[in-house]
């Protein structure tokens, strides 16, 4: 009986296909050997596989995993204890609880591999991606617990399937339909379009169904359908609605006031924002805002626009009474 109760996130299965995927494309190989670790965490009898990364071997990629191929196998172990305490800076509570590879099915050459990780996790669980396209269901992963069966008087590692389930939060979730539709940024654009595009052409061949059968119902060549023919006169009879000349013409006049109002809000502003720059300039530039310095001071505006200076009888020269200014 297995002693594990497995939750699985979306990541790591993201993670696991996008692997053998990747390999796929850079070795044109069906079956390339991948090989990578499972970070997750531990309580009690609950696993739960949360992250994954990819690991280096000695052996080159592109090869099937075979019995006698992973007598040479091993893992990098400077690369794996590197990215393990760089996942651990991040995630501390992420620990490495076992490998995964693909496969069918667990083999002695598994075990030779399984063997290599027991160096950092006590009891390493495996994980076995098994893509079979022709068979539709669940998803291919399934995950192997190691224990250590006595035949024959001889101690030997065999693998027990674990049962699991797919864990998953909020986060995660919207993650994943990020992921499902593409995603955003420069690509938003194209899907939107693509989109449009398909719903168009969709539209575009069931009107031209419609006109063939109409001509064909006409012709005599077709069987007349008189639901079908009450749904098409239905609908062409709402189409003049747009092309009314008193509709256009009612819909170009409420067009235009609307543009004339915004036009009305803007001038209005623009005649506050040149009043506001008129007052400045005045209160700035009076002549009775001067001290006999030649500097500026700090004369009460009130009283400033209301005086004018007279000299002689009457009013210097190159200086008119100032009058005040209002904007209507």
């Amino acid at each position: 009986m297995p002693h594990f109760i497995m939750f699985r996130h979306p990541l790591p299965i993201l993670n696991v296909s996008e692997h053998l995927t990747r390999l796929k494309l850079q070795t044109r190989s069906h079956s390339p050997f991948i090989i990578g670790a499972l970070l997750g965490t531990q309580n009690g009898r609950d696993v739960e596989i949360v992250n994954s990364f990819d690991l280096v071997t000695n052996a080159g990629p592109g090869k099937d995993l075979g019995l006698g191929e992973a007598v040479g196998i091993e893992v990098d172990p400077a690369f794996l204890n590197d990215r393990k305490e760089q996942y651990k800076l991040v995630f501390p509570s992420l620990d490495l609880i076992g490998w995964y590879t693909v496969a069918e099915r667990p083999t002695p050459a598994h075990v030779l591999l399984h063997e290599q990780f027991t160096a950092y996790t006590p009891t390493p669980l495996l994980l076995i991606l098994s893509p079979r396209p022709d068979v539709p269901g669940n998803l291919p992963l399934t995950v192997y617990e190691p224990i250590v069966e006595i035949k024959d008087r001889q101690a030997r590692t065999v693998f027990i399937q674990v049962p699991e389930k797919i864990e998953t939060g909020e986060a995660e979730r919207i993650a994943v339909d990020w992921t499902a539709r593409g995603g955003e940024g420069r690509w938003s654009l194209s899907s939107h379009l693509q989109t449009q595009r398909m719903a168009i052409k969709m539209l575009q061949d069931r009107i031209h169904i419609l006109v063939k059968y109409v001509a064909a119902v006409i012709a005599g060549s077709a069987t007349k359908d008189y639901d079908t023919l009450r749904s098409l006169t239905a609908l062409v009879a709402s189409l003049p609605a747009s092309e009314n000349p008193a509709f256009r013409e009612e819909f170009n006049t409420e067009y235009s006031d609307v543009q004339l109002t915004a036009f009305l809000a803007t001038l209005t502003k623009s005649a506050v924002t040149l009043n506001d720059i008129v007052n400045n300039h005045l209160l700035l530039f009076s002549p009775d805002s001067r001290d006999g310095s030649g500097r500026m001071g700090r004369k009460n505006p009130n009283k400033m626009m209301g005086s004018t200076r007279h000299h002689r009888g009457g009013v210097d020269e190159g200086y008119a009474p100032f009058q005040s200014f209002q904007t209507y």
